[in-house]
């Protein structure tokens, strides 16, 4: 089996994390400066691999195999939250580099490969999953004319002619080409450490609903005008999410969660009332069937509130991704080499986060593997994991990808 180098792994690593370093963590957001340096930095990485290697139309950093015989797809994302982690998404695609170099170094994997891909925009910057949705053909030119950095406000057409891909074609998924797809990712929750386990087999990912709530009032004196006769939209708002508080917990199911993650007024002022508010709610299960209760449940709650008064609600859903199950066989292969390297160790678990595996999975028999995350901290600067077990998941990793491709 192909044979990891611990030490030329983490290197890499570290030195990917200087791009954009920020406090122990990193603030990389997609197509920034920093960003696009640190993915042409991809670039030779892949290429010293032994990988064809370039950054596509979309903003892809794509290395693709020489070998004959049967490829896998790996890859995860490079792009950070802001002021997040050094390891998330970009441990994956390191992984897959160094998988990349341990198939070459290795005789018996001489006839099989693996492509890397860092994918563009897990994070969001300008858009949902845009580099693997763009890759599995489910992002048109329109979506793409619209976007624009949360960053900065950039459009994306000229962040990406800054990079000088913009007349780049987008890579497009061969599907003939591929046994599947795997990702590795920190497992970004604390369920690993807390049970004692060093790698999860991932069964599957939540699927994830994403509503604006907008509310509005009459802008008033706040000191003139009487409460029985206000228009708050701020108190509307509250109320709104009292009511979701409320109701949500008689439709969840055992994995359920939701957040208010932004909550806006307008205008920001203490002594004047807010004629209009706005809020994001998401909401995450693995099951349709929950997220379809629950989105009916938050459109009765704002359609009885628009109704009673005295301010008006509206509801819209701006994006979703559908839960996606990850392939037994694939999975199979995981936890066989989670055992022969962490016997006893391991264990099966499903991902709360998203991730774009679940994207891959629409066209490719797709799984993950997590390694833990100290505290259960990510999304933040002070991330971290440790490094035997950051090594130990890429020989798991590796194991797997060969024993796929030799299966």
């Amino acid at each position: 089996m192909p044979k990891i180098d611990g030490k030329r792994l983490i290197a890499d690593q570290r030195k990917l994390a200087e791009f954009g370093r920020y406090e122990t963590g990193v603030h990389r957001p997609c197509l920034s400066d920093i960003d696009v340096a640190s993915r042409r930095w991809l670039v030779e990485r892949m290429r010293d691999a032994g990988l064809d290697a370039h950054i596509d139309g979309i903003g892809n950093v794509v290395g693709r195999s020489r070998a004959q015989g049967p490829v896998l797809l790996m890859g995860s994302h490079t792009d950070t939250q802001p002021r997040g982690g050094w390891l998330d998404g970009a441990m994956g695609v390191i992984y897959g580099i160094e998988v990349a170099r341990a198939f070459r170094d290795d005789p018996a994997c001489k006839d099989i490969g693996v492509d890397v891909v860092s994918w563009a925009d897990e994070e969001g910057n300008f858009g949902s999953f845009m580099g693997a949705r763009s890759f599995i053909g489910a992002l048109d030119e329109a979506e793409i004319d619209r976007a624009v950095s949360r960053e900065d406000g950039t459009p994306m057409r000229a962040a990406l002619a800054k990079a000088g891909v913009g007349n780049v074609p987008r890579a497009q998924l061969d599907p003939k080409r591929y046994r599947g797809y795997l990702e590795a990712h920190i497992e970004q929750g604390g369920k690993l450490e807390a049970s004692g386990k060093r790698i999860g087999v991932v069964t599957g990912i939540v699927g994830i609903r994403l509503f604006r709530v907008s509310f509005t009032g009459q802008q008033n004196h706040a000191g003139t005008t009487p409460m029985p006769i206000r228009k708050d939209a701020g108190v509307a708002l509250t109320e709104f999410c009292h009511a979701v508080h409320t109701s949500f917990p008689k439709l969840v199911g055992p994995l359920t969660v939701w957040t208010v993650g932004q909550i806006n007024l307008d205008p920001n002022m203490p002594s004047i009332i807010p004629g209009k508010a706005q809020m994001l709610l998401q909401v995450r299960d693995p099951e349709v069937e929950v997220l379809d209760r629950l989105a009916a449940e938050a459109e009765r709650i704002a359609q009885a509130a628009d109704a009673a008064g005295p301010c008006r609600v509206r509801i819209e859903l701006i994006s979703r991704t559908v839960p996606t199950k990850s392939d037994p066989g694939f999975m199979a292969a995981l936890d066989a080499a989670a055992e022969k390297h962490a016997p006893g160790s391991w264990m099966r678990m499903p991902s709360g986060a998203g991730h774009d595996a679940q994207i891959l999975a629409l066209k490719l028999p797709s799984a993950m593997l997590f390694v833990p995350s100290i505290g259960g901290v990510s999304h933040h600067y002070s991330e971290d994991t440790a490094e035997a077990d950051i090594v130990l998941g890429a020989q798991v990793f590796a194991d797997a990808a060969a024993a796929i491709l030799k299966g």
